[in-house]
């Protein structure tokens, strides 16, 4: 098994940001990927114009490539929001407007998954009051999700890194996951396995992937300490990866990884150019 035998996908709001966006499918089809998922790319807006989203669309299809994750609007990310979903007032708002916008996208382009990331807590503001909001809200995307036949995407994070973040823990992401699929009955609400994060809360990686395999939407990389690319840290990538296959895991793996002092284009010598392509 290995790095060889996985599917990857291509994060293009953190690898080609040195290109502008809409060069960035391009440059990750030159590099040998087939696949590629972005955060929302609008930070200051969740409702782009239509000439934006088309522009985007055409983007992606005149690269050959095939978008396989989409964010929710979040916010300034990156930046030092983590999401806008579980935040009362405007922000709140902007994501509802969102929601059917990042939908309608995601579906002219086949991609079958959203992600939703929580939101910080608020100073002055009842973690509880939040946590009703956020489940208000991602009662929305979920139906959202399951009207384009996705899943609904819920990722924990880093306390180090997103000290305000609640979902800092695998956990505490999935008990996010059961709480929407328990208000929705439709079952489409997954947490997205981020090797990185996780490994900066400390968990037991190989723990938290027999345990939360087969609940597993999608799954994203990158090495620790560094947040760069395989081989840059001492995280046992390839072997972690062997073993979530071996669980039953089947689906994406997101390179959302820095490229450091070097263009993107340089930050895949850990993967053969003949293995990059999605199988």
């Amino acid at each position: 098994m290995g790095f060889a035998d996985q599917r990857f996908n291509v994060n293009l709001s953190i690898l080609f940001t040195e290109l502008p966006l809409l060069e960035r499918p391009a440059a990750a089809a030159a590099a040998g990927f087939t696949a590629v998922e972005l955060w929302w790319p609008w930070i200051d807006t969740p409702t782009p114009e239509r000439s934006e989203l088309d522009a985007l669309r055409r983007a992606v299809e005149d690269a050959g490539v095939r978008l396989t994750g989409l964010n929710f609007y979040a916010g300034e990310l990156p930046g030092s929001d983590r999401g806008a979903l579980s935040l009362p007032g405007e922000e709140s708002e902007r994501f509802r407007a969102n929601i059917d916008v990042a939908a309608d996208f995601a579906q002219s382009l086949g991609c079958t998954a959203l992600n939703a990331l929580y939101g910080n807590r608020v100073d002055g503001v009842d973690p509880a009051e939040q946590d009703a909001l956020a489940l208000e809200n991602l009662v929305r995307a979920a139906r959202a999700a399951d009207r384009i036949g996705a899943v609904l995407l819920i990722e924990a994070l880093n306390a180090p890194e997103s000290p305000r973040y609640p979902l800092v823990s695998a956990p505490a992401a999935v008990a996010v996951v059961d709480r929407v699929n328990e208000a929705t009955g439709l079952g489409n609400a997954r947490f997205l396995m981020d090797l990185y994060h996780l490994s900066m809360n400390g968990e037991d990686l190989p723990a938290v992937i027999d345990r939360y395999a087969a609940r597993t939407g999608h799954v994203q990389i990158a090495d620790n300490p560094g947040r760069g690319a395989p081989g840059t840290g001492s995280l046992p990538l390839e072997d972690l990866l062997d073993r979530l296959a071996k669980a039953g895991y089947e689906g994406w793996v997101g390179l959302e990884y820095k490229p450091g002092d070097r263009p993107s284009a340089e930050a895949f010598d850990w993967l053969p150019a003949d293995r990059r392509a999605a199988r």
